[in-house]
């Protein structure tokens, strides 16, 4: 497997959960031949991390695990966030400490696509420059013999046809990503300026590669796009007609396995994608939800699509008609002209309908959006304020939602040995995506005979947001 380093900056959303350990591809001692990427920032950027490097495992390169080994070094950088645009630049300087005096180093992704300048400014021994819509074009970069760039006008990458993909992730769990871009324009972001425009796959290659994935092993497949709910509008589809299409084609697939949604907006869960929720085990009562505030001001100033009455509408029904349906969100603090009486509206919010994980953001200025130019900027230290007094809300609300689980008897994927001791096993129940919400704590795994597969485990207690249990079948 692809060595990872998750982007933690961009995403201040939960106390930090315990890490797990990184594993890499067997290696072949084949010298000067080995290959080392580091992937920050989104799943999606993962997945162009693993198509690059499928191209070159074809060709003949092989995994270096460890940094100072590999002769090729691949830094896929994310350029959402300033934090993210500060850790992609920290790697890179991080790298040409520690990288062997002849490894080339190529930096690809994001921030190459927006601040090609910045990079070439900062680090002059960089090698090559990639574009984030150029993943084709790895071969290349790594096999030129001099310094050079290829950022052409694709401003993201969507795997098609034959072209090959190493799954870094480990077996039993892949994503898949079904579009790129967005077609929104909220007024924070700048996704559309560095992903472009949204651009969807045909419903044909994603169930060829769903198939070759659960092929592979994988027993959990993790859909994502910047927004499942506009799959397939670029290509005139009304409303979510396309994805409950192709979500119906896909569990048409007479196999045993979990089906993850990722990034739902509350204005696109339907009362048709409830259904199947209810109807469809396969399909996981999981949503990630953003919502970024409750203020209707707040959400105009935004160029959010929702209200405040649409949003708690949605939370009701899907409680109401999916029971047990774990609800993750992300929020905002700190918007330009946000009183002190909007961010109380939104602390009551957390606390009359509890959402079970919540990502807080301090809102980060981004030059090109919308929001930068916007009058009554909040100052820093007024932002830091608003995240911890959230902050400090929402644990409480997770201690309580957590208490829930105690006694319940969970279908839960054991993944492995705790990074830190072997007396404690990990694994994750439907409602835990990997790497960004909790895990469950395993404190009797004698009945696990394999990673990597499904065991009914009963929760005893819960440890902040991690739930503790023993495997009892």
């Amino acid at each position: 497997m692809l060595p990872i380093i998750k982007d933690k900056g961009a995403k201040p959303e939960i106390p930090p959960r315990t890490k797990k350990s990184k594993q890499g591809l067997p290696i072949l001692a084949t010298e000067g031949n080995k290959i080392h990427f580091i992937s920050l920032g989104c799943p999606r950027n993962l997945v162009d991390s693993e198509v690059m490097l499928g191209i070159l495992l074809r060709a003949g390169y092989e995994v270096a695990q460890d940094l100072p080994d590999a002769d090729y070094i691949v830094i896929n950088t994310c350029g959402f966030l300033e934090a993210s645009r500060n850790e992609s630049l920290d790697t890179i300087r991080d790298t040409l400490d520690t990288r062997k005096d002849t490894a080339r180093l190529i930096v690809t992704g994001c921030m190459v696509q927006t601040h090609s300048d910045q990079i070439k400014s900062e680090f002059p021994k960089v090698d090559y420059l990639l574009g984030s819509g150029d993943v084709e074009g790895i071969l290349k970069a790594v096999q030129a013999e001099t310094s050079g760039e290829m950022i052409t006008a694709a401003r993201s990458y969507l795997e098609a046809g034959e072209v090959p993909r190493q799954i870094s992730t480990p077996k039993h769990f892949a994503y898949l990503k079904i579009a790129e871009g967005c077609r929104k324009r909220c007024a924070y972001c700048i996704i559309p300026k560095i992903k472009g425009p949204l651009k969807s796959k045909t419903k044909e290659q994603i169930l060829k590669e769903f198939n070759v994935l659960l092929n592979q092993g994988a027993q959990e497949i993790i859909l994502i796009a910047q927004d499942l709910g506009d799959y397939g509008k670029d290509k005139g589809s009304k409303k979510q007609e396309a994805l409950l299409d192709l979500l119906k084609e896909l569990l048409k697939v007479d196999k045993p396995f979990w089906l993850r949604l990722l990034y739902l907006y509350p204005d696109e869960i339907s009362d048709e994608l409830i259904e199947l929720i209810k109807t469809e085990p396969r399909l996981l009562p999981y949503l990630d939800m953003p919502i970024q505030h409750i203020n209707n001001q707040m959400l105009k100033s935004m160029r959010r699509a929702t209200s405040r009455e649409d949003i708690i509408r949605t939370i009701t029904k899907l409680r109401k008609e999916v029971p047990g349906i774990v609800i993750r969100t992300s929020l905002i603090v700190g918007f330009p002209g946000e009183t002190e009486e909007q961010f109380n509206e939104l602390k009551t919010f957390i606390q009359e309908y509890p959402l079970d994980n919540i990502g807080i953001f301090k809102f980060s200025r981004e030059p090109d959006s919308h929001a930068y130019d916007l009058p009554d900027q909040i100052p820093e230290a007024v932002k830091e304020e608003r995240y911890h007094q959230l902050m400090k809300i929402q644990n409480k609300m997770v201690s309580k939602l957590q208490k829930k689980w105690i006694g319940q008897k969970l279908e839960v994927i054991v993944e492995g040995y705790h990074p830190e001791t072997q007396l404690l096993m990990v694994g994750r129940f439907y409602g835990q995506c990997p790497e960004i919400d909790g895990q469950v704590l395993i404190n009797d795994g004698r009945k696990v005979k394999a990673f990597g597969k499904r065991y009914t485990v009963e929760i005893t207690e819960v440890a902040e947001y991690d739930l503790v249990g023993r495997v009892i079948g």
